[in-house]
C-alpha cells in the first residue's frame, strides 16, 4: 500500500517515528539533568552497592504517589545506558520476617560513574549542568533568527551581548562554564595513560588559551619534570598563582606566544575561523624551540577530527552535533583534510593524528 506521496505506508510510519523520536529526545536531556540534580549517581555510589527502588525513593524523600513514576524514569535511563538492573538479596522487614528475598536494584554504569561528584575520578556533571542550564539552552530556540542574521552570533541575537561579555555579566553562568571546562579537562587524566610518548623528552610546554589552569594542573602533576606555562589573556590569569613547575603568563596569542619545546592547543582552534587559526598556528610555529641540530619541538593539538569512514556511528553523530554547536559560536569542527589545509597555509607540512579520547584526537604538528 502506498500513501498519497508515492511512498509506502511503512516508510511513512518509520518517518513519523523518526520525527517523533527527535521531537521527544529533549526528554533524554531533561532526564539526564534530573538524575544529576537529584544526585542519583552519588546516592548509588555512596550506597556502596546497587540500590532498590524503595531504598532510592526513601533517600530522595519522594512522595508515595510518585514512586511508580520514579520507577518508569529509572528504567528508561537504564534502557539508554545510565544504569544497570541487577539482583540483590534483602533481609526481611521489621515485623519479624527474617527471610531474605531477591529484589531488583539499580547499579551504576560507566556513563553514570562519570556523573558522580566529589571523588578523585573524572566527573563531567558540570558540563551537563552548563549546557542544559535554561539560560544557555534557551538560545537554541532561536536558530531561525540566527540563520536570517548576516554576521551576529546566536548569543548576540538573543541576549544583545557577545558570549564572553554575557558570561561576565552572569557570575552564576560563568561559574557553571568554568566548572564545565574543568570537568571536561579531567578526562585528560584517562587519556594520558596511553599517550605519555607525546610529552617525553620535553622540558618546557606552553598551554595556549589554558584558562584557569585545570588542564595545566593535570599535566604538571603527570610530568613533574616539565616546566609548564599557562598562557591566556591578562584578565584571565591576573589573579592566578603558579606553583613548583607551573606558571601563568598573560598575553595575546594573535600577537606572540612564549617560546617552549612544545605548544599545546586544547580545544582552542575550533573556536576560530580558518584565517584566525592560521594566524595562531604561525605564532605557534615561531614559538617552538629548536631542541637539537636535527630536532625541533612540536605543536600538540587536542581537537575533534571528523572522520565518518573510521569512527563509530555514535561518535560521528556526536562530532556532527558538536560542529553545529561550534558553528553557532562562529567556530567549527574540522575533517582531516580541513586541518591539513590550515596547517599548510600556516607553513606546517608534517603532522600525525592519534586517537585521544572518544571524540578528541591528538595531533602532533612538526615545524
Amino acid at each position: 500500500m502506498t500513501s498519497n506521496n508515492g511512498r509506502s505506508t511503512s516508510e511513512s510510519f518509520k518517518a513519523q517515528a523518526l520525527v517523533y523520536r527527535h521531537m521527544f529526545s529533549i526528554l533524554d536531556s531533561m532526564c539526564l539533568k534530573w538524575i544529576i540534580d537529584s544526585r542519583i549517581p552519588n546516592i548509588i555510589h555512596d550506597h556502596g552497592k546497587p540500590i532498590t527502588l524503595l531504598e532510592l525513593v526513601s533517600i530522595l524523600k519522594i512522595p508515595s504517589t510518585k514512586v511508580d513514576r520514579i520507577d518508569v524514569f529509572m528504567r528508561y535511563m537504564t534502557y539508554i545506558g545510565y544504569f544497570d538492573i541487577t539482583k540483590v538479596r534483602i533481609h526481611g522487614d521489621n515485623d519479624g520476617n527474617n527471610q531474605e528475598e531477591e529484589k531488583e536494584a539499580f547499579a551504576l554504569t560507566a556513563a553514570s560513574e562519570l556523573l558522580v561528584k566529589g571523588t578523585e575520578n573524572p566527573c563531567i556533571s558540570p558540563m551537563v549542568e552548563f549546557v542544559l542550564d535554561p539560560v544557555h539552552s534557551d538560545f537554541f530556540n532561536y536558530l531561525s533568527k540566527w540563520f536570517s542574521d548576516e554576521n551576529r552570533r546566536l548569543y548576540e541575537i538573543t541576549s544583545g551581548t557577545p558570549w564572553w561579555e554575557l558570561l561576565d555579566k552572569n557570575p552564576r553562568l560563568l561559574g557553571l562554564f568554568n566548572d564545565a571546562m574543568a570537568g571536561d579537562s579531567q578526562m585528560i587524566k584517562l587519556a594520558l595513560k596511553d599517550h605519555n610518548m607525546a610529552f617525553e623528552g620535553l622540558e618546557t610546554i606552553v598551554d595556549v588559551g589554558g584558562g584557569t589552569g585545570t588542564t595545566a594542573q593535570i599535566f604538571s602533576e603527570k610530568f613533574p619534570e616539565l616546566k609548564y606555562i599557562v598562557f591566556d589573556l591578562p584578565q584571565v590569569v591576573k589573579n592566578l598563582k603558579g606553583c613548583n613547575n607551573l606558571n601563568f603568563v598573560g598575553g595575546d596569542m594573535f600577537e606572540s606566544i612564549p617560546k617552549a619545546d612544545a605548544i599545546l592547543l586544547k580545544s582552542v582552534l575550533h573556536n576560530w575561523s580558518d584565517d584566525n587559526c592560521i594566524k595562531i598556528l604561525r605564532n605557534c610555529k615561531d614559538a617552538v624551540k629548536v631542541l637539537s641540530k636535527d630536532r625541533k619541538g612540536k605543536i600538540i593539538i587536542l581537537e575533534t577530527v571528523i572522520n565518518e569512514k573510521q569512527d563509530e556511528p555514535e561518535i560521528t553523530r556526536l562530532k556532527f552535533l558538536m560542529n553545529i554547536n561550534m558553528q553557532i559560536m562562529h567556530g567549527k569542527e574540522r575533517s582531516e583534510e580541513e586541518w591539513k589545509n590550515i596547517f599548510h597555509e600556516a607553513g606546517l607540512y608534517d603532522y600525525k593524528i592519534f586517537s585521544f579520547t572518544g571524540y578528541l584526537s591528538l595531533i602532533e604538528v612538526y615545524p
